[in-house]
């Protein structure tokens, strides 16, 4: 083949693949438009977070009554020390009136 023909057919070669990506791009590009359209329908359904209820404080610190631990999670700083010091955790637990 001459340098002509080849050149002629790289160009061939080259225009079919764009055409055959640019129609694959297409088919991916509606595909995710669906997808997001479905997921569009359940999002606006839900806010997608679960309401949890408040969690009410179950102790408190003596120290600085506006420092308060319901119980979940890590334990704060200042009920870590006084149970160190020897305290128990009944002694800091808030006693609810009903």
């Amino acid at each position: 083949m001459s340098t002509d023909e080849l050149w002629a057919l790289h160009e061939e070669v080259a225009s079919r693949l764009a055409a055959t990506l640019l129609a694959e791009k297409r088919v991916l590009e509606d595909r995710l438009k669906q997808l997001k359209g479905s997921e569009g329908e359940r999002a606006s359904s839900s806010t997608g977070k679960r309401p949890y209820p408040t969690v009410v404080p179950k102790f408190r610190n003596p120290d600085r009554p506006s420092e308060t631990w319901a119980g979940r999670g890590k334990t704060p700083r200042w009920l870590a020390a006084k149970l160190k010091s020897g305290k128990r955790i009944d002694d800091f637990r808030i006693r609810h009136v009903a």
